[in-house]
């Protein structure tokens, strides 16, 4: 940090920290020049179509492949048994919980292409490869799977209960993880203890993830090397790698994992799937590359689920409306398979997350976790963060009601002050910095909050009703992993960073940039990006949980520091002066009191000359380092939301919306304001819109964009955004993190202004998604009753 550009500076540098510079990928992704895994063809290469299972539940007898094999430009089927006689092994099992017992969960075994039984719409049980996708998509219709459908189910609560269809035998009840944290018994004490207690009953929908480019992979097996080759979409190409190396038994120098542009994930991409086992076995087999593409309705089945969560929240409070505890019971649906991740955001992820910005002495979670004959459930931006904060902001405007407190004064009495900070919450986060009071009043300023009545009033002359909403959130991010930070010059006069950070739709290019170019003075438009790499990454956790810019921005500056040392030593030489005598500053080294000295990048183009240097100068300004890992940070914010309801149709608008947020130190405010603003939109969706259906027998009903409905461009207001930076003391940049935090203030600021809005027609609690169906049917409920 010492090699910092001074704040002053910044006005010269057009391209530094700070700075609302434009995504440097756009312009080539505008034009639809972009290279994402589907533009991608290899020489030679055969093309493979998954068969999947048609029923949700069922023993698999056999699969007939006779007549598929015999049809033009076959080249191979491979089945389950086929792929376990080649030495494929297990799915990778992703993490381990404790049960409340202390036991570990168990983890039941996952083929790449199921072998007994199938356990959701879609399950793969083959793959066939042939010249064209055409002829691979026929033979694949022809392959006939015998299954013996047994009863299936897709509810977590009725999974769990006596008597339901059992998914595996070595896991009772469907019940994989029995989960608890807190301390029991001082929370019911509270809770016994309590003036009030507020109970709701809050579902987190099922939803499907919607990126914008369909998973895709290409498989290659080179038989010289013996090395696995795997271009695809991914959040990580060194994580990817590794996951790999389970199912292929294989050493991780074995196996290579490339990617490109990746239109979209939200934490979908992270795992390894099927497909890409399967792909890989068959190239091996043919010796030739395959490629597998999704098509979007296939995605709706193949890619895991988001959220899928039912909670039972309580809130404690004594006589003057402090919080004495918050409580969590409930379930989270897995579906049939545990994906890298997916026990974490109804367990530890809703502990991190759902104390917030509030003093709360104690806090008790506890989730079963529960197999169904459904979709894997995987992580979705957030990933238990939106669910947390959700939980607990609804319980406050519960509270608020029921109390008659306002709601916005029930928030400033429990606020964590800034003179609190570091503050240790019940869930044992340390929070480093913020000031949760100025961004409510910052947010209830920007939002007009005093104004409200007139524009109630407004929507009440044309027949309708108008609410609004608070979502007070703040998210812990995942902890900075050790990043590899590596800069190198080269022949062509630019300057590439290396890193294990994973862009999927970030613009991770301009502020990495932009990081390099403040601590360096590096020309902005000189500077590249290599992310997607395995074979160029000595360390990465790829993206996910909103740590990128504090991790590889981090080792950006920790890199930057070893060129500088670098560039000294060859400065020295060059001016004929003594290495204690040379400054760096603003892109240049010089002689300390001269006007002597040399451009960072003219001494790069010396090096490239040849320049002659001694024993025991650098002969590279290069470098390549594991950057330090940090802690989580905790980005928060307040989001106000208005919503209007039509009650003839039950239909929701979200007429108005505001955020502020704090996200410590700001890179590059108009990325950070396209990421709140897209988050925003995913949790408008969720809230009005979005749900996975399926019948009882475990048949999709939401099977396509024609009954599955995402937000449009009409259903969201573009915001007003405000910032607070209070700037993180966790990484070297003191910034916090940004990319989840539309979705955690959006659910909660939305359903309130919701319920807001119906308390006037007598209804006063509404699960996600809000339908036009389900708020008409609310109003008519109430009516009814108050009759």
């Amino acid at each position: 940090m010492d090699n910092a550009v001074d704040p002053a500076d910044l006005a010269t540098l057009k391209f530094g920290v700070g700075q609302p510079v434009p995504r440097k990928e756009d312009p080539t992704l505008l034009r639809g020049l972009g290279r994402y895994t589907d533009d991608l063809n290899l020489p030679g290469q055969a093309y493979g179509v998954m068969v999947r299972s048609r029923v949700a539940h069922g023993v698999l007898k056999g699969i007939d492949t006779a007549e598929a094999a015999a049809m033009p430009g076959v080249l191979g089927i491979y089945t389950g048994a086929d792929m376990i006689a080649a030495g494929i092994g297990l799915m990778p099992k992703g993490l381990v919980f404790k049960n409340r017992d202390g036991s570990d969960m168990p983890k039941p075994d996952q083929r790449p292409l199921t072998v007994d039984k199938v356990r959701f719409v879609g399950d793969p049980v083959a793959i066939v490869v042939a010249e064209t996708q055409k002829q691979a998509k026929d033979a694949a219709e022809a392959v006939f799977v015998d299954i013996d459908a047994l009863p299936a189910v897709t509810d977590a609560i009725e999974a769990a209960a006596p008597g339901a269809p059992l998914l595996y035998d070595g896991v009772p009840n469907n019940i994989i993880l029995d989960y608890h944290f807190g301390d029991a018994d001082k929370v019911a004490a509270a809770f016994a203890s309590a003036a009030h207690v507020t109970t709701l009953k809050l579902r987190n929908s099922r939803v499907i993830v919607s990126q914008m480019e369909p998973r895709s992979a290409i498989g290659a097996f080179e038989a010289e090397t013996g090395r696995w080759v795997l271009r695809l979409g991914c959040q990580g190409a060194l994580p990817m790698r590794d996951l790999l190396t389970v199912p292929l038994k294989a050493e991780k120098k074995s196996v290579r994992v490339l990617t490109g542009n990746v239109g979209g994930s939200f934490g979908m991409k992270s795992s390894v799937y099927p497909e890409y086992v399967a792909a890989l076995h068959a190239a091996k087999v043919l010796g030739r590359p395959v490629k597998w593409t999704d098509e979007r309705s296939e995605s709706f089945l193949s890619d895991s689920h988001g959220r899928a969560h039912d909670m039972e929240c309580s809130l404690a409070l004594d006589k003057d409306g402090r919080f004495l505890a918050v409580r969590l019971n409930g379930y989270g649906n897995l579906g049939a398979y545990l994906s890298n991740a997916t026990p974490q955001p109804p367990t530890l992820n809703a502990v991190k997350n759902t104390i917030g910005v509030y003093r709360t002495p104690l806090l008790e979670v506890s989730t079963k976790c529960v197999f169904t004959n459904t979709t894997p459930v995987g992580p979705y931006r957030g990933a238990g963060r939106p669910e947390g904060n959700y939980y607990m902001e609804r319980l406050i405007d519960a509270a608020a009601q029921e109390l008659g407190i306002d709601r916005v004064e029930l928030r400033r009495r429990n606020h964590i002050q800034p003179d609190q900070i570091p503050y240790t919450t019940p869930s044992n986060n340390v929070y480093d910095s913020g000031d949760f009071p100025a961004l409510l009043d910052d947010a209830l300023a920007l939002a007009d909050w005093d104004n409200f009545s007139e524009r109630r009033k407004e929507s009440r002359a044309r027949g309708k009703l108008r609410g609004r909403g608070i979502g007070h959130y703040l998210e812990v991010t995942a902890p900075v992993s050790n990043e590899m930070g590596g800069i190198r010059f080269d022949d062509d006069g630019g300057v590439t960073i290396i890193t294990g950070t994973l862009d999927y739709g970030q613009g991770h290019a301009s502020p990495f940039a932009q990081v390099l170019s403040q601590y360096l003075g590096i020309p902005f438009d000189r500077i590249r990006l290599l992310q997607g790499d395995s074979d160029e990454l000595i360390a990465g956790g790829g993206t996910g949980g909103s740590k990128s810019l504090m991790a590889s921005g981090s080792a950006i500056v920790e890199a930057s520091d070893v060129v500088i040392d670098n560039g000294r030593k060859i400065a020295a030489h060059v001016l004929e002066a003594a290495v204690a005598d040379i400054e760096f500053s603003a892109g240049r080294f010089s002689i300390v009191g001269t006007d002597r000295g040399i451009g960072i990048m003219e001494l790069a183009a010396k090096l490239r000359g040849g320049l002659k240097l001694p024993e025991g100068v650098p002969h590279t300004l290069d470098a390549k380092l594991i950057g330090k890992a940090a802690p989580s940070a905790f980005p928060n914010g307040c989001h106000v939301a208005e919503v209007e309801v039509d009650p003839e149709t039950g239909i929701a608008e979200v007429v108005r919306y505001t955020m502020v947020n704090d996200f410590g130190v700001v890179i590059n405010p108009l990325l950070v304001e396209g990421q709140a603003h897209g988050g925003i939109v995913q949790g408008i969706g969720q809230a009005l819109r979005e749900s996975v259906v399926y019948t009882e027998d475990g048949q999709p009903l939401t099977g396509s964009y024609m009954d599955y409905a995402l937000p449009r461009a009409s259903d969201a207001p573009l915001p007003a955004h405000g910032s607070h930076p209070v700037p993180a003391q966790t990484n070297l940049l003191g910034a916090k993190g940004c990319g989840e935090a539309g979705c955690a203030g959006a659910l909660p600021s939305v359903m309130n202004a919701l319920v807001d809005a119906l308390r006037e027609v007598g209804v006063t609690h509404i699960d996600m998604p809000a339908t036009p169906l389900r708020i008409w049917e609310a109003i008519q409920a109430a009516g009814r009753k108050a009759a």
